[in-house]
């Protein structure tokens, strides 16, 4: 539990900061789990919905010392951070209609240095998921899409896509037709080769030399080919011999946290009690506005993939739109949850009490509300999912599909990393947020927070905290 207690009041910079955080402490210092089956928890909990680092906290405790101690390491991992943003709701429901500059300014290098910091861990993730070009094309594949589009059903359907892709390649599903268009390709090059060859041949020397090359070439081409048709096979049949060797579990790496049965009735059981909240949403329109709070984090706990930075844009709909928080209280929670620890999906307490103040409710009772809706979700699932998992690790399309939601998951990264960075600069012409690209200090900031953590192993809060002193520097050179 010291461990959690520490994280929970030091993990800044968001879920791909706490995967490493996550690494570092329990796989490598710890060596709670080895590299496997951490890879194989990240890719889970990167495939369900709800926040993926506090799902990849739970799991990790739940593994180790079972529920009530992955229950306990929640709390302690959350909190803090929660605690924290009610009392910023608290302090913004007080604050006036504008704000000084430098308030704007810390916020903007609090943004900046995030930024940094994000990208940085992206990078090292990236060499975690990079095992071969398959990989490395579906992170920048991933990364790619996700910059293009953004919508809910998107980037469920890009880590689908990029599962089934590297089964497709993993079982070489379209290894024998492609090679035998390859084939046919080659054979046609052959063939004009031998064609033009014998034509200049025609030309300068006797008939006879050209037919002895006409009779030889052909048959050293065709014998080459088929050594190295011959090679491919081989190596195929190898592999894939690997890949099913690499299946069998040691006892040591075995998830025995519950059995299969009740991994799934744990899970229909939330389907269930979502049908129902949701069905009462949209078919009662009387309902109070706690209940319709509840009912919007619950939903936004559910359909969430890819973790904080995707929560954000979702909660902006179900909050700000509905006339709950207004949008200038929206981005100065946006820009300070980077500063505190823990996890993102805790703007739900900042916005929930907000809305219950706005509202004449009680701000204790919006926060809770916003902190069980937005959490409960993800964690049932998870929970239900160890269960089932412990079942069908084995298998050997599974490790092809982790291979690849894991590649996704990590490309989407880079995406967070630029959504981030189109809305980071907050000033008085900027109050619905900007790109940091707008004011070269912020790229210069950005740069040092990346560099730093390369160059000088500057830890992610440090990096963070620097960001806002340069926010401040910023301030005080425009004004001086």
């Amino acid at each position: 539990m010291r461990q959690n207690w520490h994280m929970g009041f030091t993990s800044f910079g968001g879920p791909p900061v706490h995967f490493k955080i996550f690494y570092d402490k329990f796989a490598v210092k710890l060596r709670w789990l080895d590299e496997q089956v951490y890879q194989e928890l990240f890719s889970v909990c990167q495939a369900l919905s709800g926040p993926a680092s506090t799902k990849m906290h739970y799991c990790i405790n739940l593994i180790h010392d079972g529920f009530l101690s992955a229950l306990l390491g929640f709390f302690i991992w959350s909190l803090p951070g929660a605690i924290g943003m009610y009392g910023l709701s608290i302090g913004v429901s007080n604050i006036g209609e504008t704000l000084p500059r430098q308030v704007y300014a810390l916020l903007s290098g609090l943004n900046a240095a995030t930024v940094g910091v994000i990208l940085l861990a992206a990078v090292q993730l990236s060499e975690k998921a990079i095992t071969d070009r398959m990989t490395r094309a579906v992170v920048f594949t991933s990364a790619s899409a996700g910059l293009m589009y953004n919508a809910l059903w998107y980037f469920p359907l890009l880590i689908a896509l990029s599962g089934l892709a590297t089964v497709v390649h993993d079982f070489r599903w379209l290894h024998g037709p492609v090679n035998k268009v390859l084939a046919v390709v080659r054979r046609w090059r052959q063939a004009v080769e031998e064609e033009t060859a014998i034509e200049m041949a025609t030309r300068e020397s006797t008939v006879v030399g050209s037919s002895t090359e006409a009779q030889h070439r052909p048959a050293s081409r065709e014998s080459n080919g088929s050594v190295r048709e011959r090679q491919e096979a081989t190596q195929d049949s190898n592999t894939a011999s690997a890949e099913d060797e690499a299946r069998i579990i040691p006892s040591g790496r075995r998830l025995d946290v519950m059995s299969w049965k009740l991994g799934l009735a744990l899970i229909v059981a939330f389907l269930a009690s979502f049908l129902l909240v949701m069905v009462l949403r949209g078919t009662l329109s009387d309902l109070p506005l706690l209940y319709r709070l509840f009912a919007n984090m619950y939903l936004a706990g559910t359909i969430i993939f890819g973790g904080g930075p995707v929560v954000i844009p979702l909660l902006r709909e179900y909050v700000v739109a509905e006339g709950w928080v207004s949008p200038r209280d929206f981005l100065i929670g946006l820009a300070l949850i980077q500063a505190f620890p823990g996890p993102n999906f805790n703007f739900a307490v900042y916005l929930g009490s907000l809305t219950a103040i706005n509202s004449g409710h009680s701000s204790a009772a919006g926060a809770v509300i916003g902190f069980v809706a937005i959490f409960a979700p993800g964690l049932i699932m998870v929970h239900g999912t160890m269960g089932l998992w412990s079942a069908i690790r084995g298998w050997r399309w599974v490790k092809a599909v982790l291979k690849g939601v894991n590649a996704a998951a990590v490309g989407l990264i880079y995406t967070a990393v630029y959504r981030l960075w189109q809305i980071g600069y907050i000033d008085e012409g900027y109050r619905d947020g900007t790109s940091l690209a707008v004011e070269p200090w912020w790229v210069v900031t950005t740069a040092m927070s990346y560099f730093g953590g390369v160059w000088i192993g500057v830890s992610p809060p440090v990096s963070i905290l620097l960001g806002g002193v340069m926010g401040m520097i910023w301030y005080g050179v425009v004004t001086a």
